[in-house]
């Protein structure tokens, strides 16, 4: 008698059939057993199907918090294909598994393919935050704090994996991030200035405020919106009144930021302003107002957990 996994795993293969999620999502929780007949099959698949499959699983995921495929993703770290490799590492950003620092960074500092260094950057960032807060052994921490910052460091490596690394050891408050941090918002190249700032939002250090209020005024709209969104971040309130500037911006992605920061800052201040653009004549704008009105809500809730 065959086993359903069995019919399913089959099914994935057969480019002539619709890929429909309530056979995915039975690929939720594989034994080892199931998962080696997932491995088996998946190599006979074509490489678009396998994407295909792959982009599908990880936003199956992101929907229901209930269906788990890490196995699935953890065996795909090594797919000879980079965009299935990448997208596995984002179906893993949510685990907080150390067993996963190794494999990350083996892929951050040796992968053929930019895109799957810079998207396991961004996933060490995860493991550089539960250092910060402690919840990481001390050698794990010092493993993801050298593999970042050696990155960084290092003039051969793409300058998209570099800002990813920068943003990702953000929270570890070291002296050599602060440097980094510094170096790259001095840089002249403008992609590495913005991924600065968004680096200040994530490092939890309130001595970037003015550097970041600064910028919410600057002509670049890339970086007013990067700054708009650290403010929010940093979750420091005299930054309300500017950010209720942007309100107004010509740029409607930097209008949308600073909305969502005031949402992220709360106070009397942001709500007010948030309350005025209910009233805006774009629809976009009012939907942006109500949910992060409602996040200030949430917020300040009788069990909200406040630090």
């Amino acid at each position: 008698m065959s086993l359903p996994i069995e019919e399913t795993i089959a099914d994935l293969g057969n480019s002539d059939k619709p890929l429909l999620n309530s056979r995915l999502a039975e690929l939720s929780n594989l034994n080892s057993e199931e998962l080696a007949l997932f491995e088996q099959a998946w190599a006979a698949i074509e490489p678009k199907r396998q994407r295909q499959i792959m982009y599908r699983l990880v936003e199956l995921a992101e929907d229901n918090f209930e269906l788990d495929f890490d196995s699935i993703f953890k065996s795909q770290l090594k797919d000879q294909d980079a965009e299935v490799r990448s997208k596995a590492i984002e179906g893993l950003w949510e685990s907080e598994e150390a067993s996963l620092i190794d494999p990350l960074i083996e892929l951050l500092e040796q992968d053929s393919s930019e895109k799957v260094q810079a998207t396991a950057a961004t996933a060490l960032g995860k493991f550089a935050m539960l250092a910060e807060l402690k919840k990481l052994r001390p050698s794990h921490k010092s493993k993801v704090c050298q593999a970042l910052l050696t990155v960084i460091d290092d003039k051969s490596k793409p300058i998209e994996v570099k800002r990813r690394a920068l943003e990702a050891a953000a929270p570890l408050s070291l002296p050599q991030t602060e440097k980094a941090i510094v170096k790259a918002y001095q840089s002249s190249e403008p992609k590495e200035r913005t991924s600065a700032l968004s680096a200040m939002g994530k490092s939890c250090n309130h001595s970037w405020l003015p550097i970041l209020l600064k910028e919410l005024a600057s002509a670049d709209a890339e970086i007013r919106y990067e700054a708009a969104g650290a403010c929010g971040e940093l979750g420091e309130k005299e930054a309300a009144p500017y950010l209720a500037e942007l309100i107004t911006d010509s740029d409607i992605d930097v209008q949308l930021a600073a909305i969502q920061a005031l949402g992220k800052l709360g106070g009397p201040e942001a709500k007010n302003c948030l309350e005025q653009c209910l009233n805006n004549p774009s629809e976009v704008i009012q939907q942006a107002a109500e949910q992060a009105l409602y996040e200030i809500e949430a917020g300040e809730g009788p069990l909200s957990f406040r630090i």
